[in-house]
């Protein structure tokens, strides 16, 4: 069933020197996602460019700001139309079969350090029957290992750093769980987006993982429902869907973000159904 779900994110800066902004707020436009209306807004009005960056596409916005206070204000309304597929008949597949373009994402990257994790991966799931239940036995492992602490971790946290210290936010949840498949050998990666529901509202992060012949959203944090998920993009690691990267000088306000079902209503939650949004 599709679902109407309207978006919006307000950034504000005070910039201190000429500084250039990118910024990765509009949702994706795919097969799953269509988009009925949106507007960026910059105050105090000023040009902004619109562009595509990385190799899935993903939408981008620059602007060049000299001084003084700046805000960029997102909205936009969307009908999700996500796919659902049995869980019980999704399979993992062998690497021969995979498709050229998900190869990419069973390597490590700069926060997904699958390599170090080959032994503790084999170790704890190594022994399961592949498919989409070892994949949640990954997903719920992470989830019960770690505590949802904002301010636990920063900017260079990395999965083996989120595994010792066993706390984090979203970013680290969708990062050592993106590690731990790829030791595994499933393509994983990183998708960022709108979550209905989510508490505090925020940027979210999820995993996506290749499954039979598409890409189907996880999330290890538990904090949103993925029948609510609206993707911004994806890529390797959250590094390649920053919702904001700045070249400068600026000091910035915590993002006003939020994500609801446009009808109002709740959202139902898929039983014994894997969902994806790519």
């Amino acid at each position: 069933m599709s679902k109407r779900i309207e978006v919006a994110s307000d950034l504000a800066y005070t910039v201190n020197a000429p500084t250039s902004f990118l910024f990765q707020i509009a949702v994706a436009d795919n097969e799953h996602q269509t988009i009925e209306s949106e507007s960026l807004t910059v105050e105090p009005e000023m040009p902004i460019e619109s562009c595509r960056g990385g190799p899935l596409g993903n939408r981008l916005h620059r602007l060049s700001a000299d001084g003084g206070p700046v805000t960029v204000r997102y909205r936009a309304t969307i009908t999700l139309d996500q796919k659902r597929t049995p869980s019980g008949s999704l399979h993992e597949s062998s690497h021969s079969a995979l498709p050229a373009e998900v190869l990419g994402y069973l390597n490590p990257s700069r926060y997904c350090e699958s390599d170090r994790l080959l032994k503790l991966a084999w170790d704890e799931f190594g022994r399961m029957a592949p498919g989409h239940e070892r994949v949640k036995h990954v997903i719920d492992w992470v989830t019960d290992l770690l505590s949802y602490t904002p301010g636990s971790t920063g900017p260079s946290t990395t999965a083996c750093d989120v595994l010792v210290g066993r706390a984090g936010v979203c970013r680290d949840y969708a990062h050592l769980a993106i590690a731990l498949l790829r030791a595994l050998g499933l393509p994983a990666r990183y998708v960022a987006g709108y979550a209905v529901d989510l508490q505090p509202p925020d940027f979210h992060g999820f995993c996506e993982v290749w499954l039979d012949d598409d890409w189907y959203l996880f999330d290890a944090t538990r904090l949103a429902p993925v029948g609510g998920f609206v993707r911004i993009g994806a890529g390797r690691d959250a590094a390649d869907v920053s919702f904001a990267t700045l070249f400068g000088a600026a000091t910035s306000n915590p993002p006003e973000v939020s994500a609801r079902l446009a009808d109002g209503g709740q959202l139902e939650s898929p039983s014994g159904e894997a969902l994806s949004s790519a």
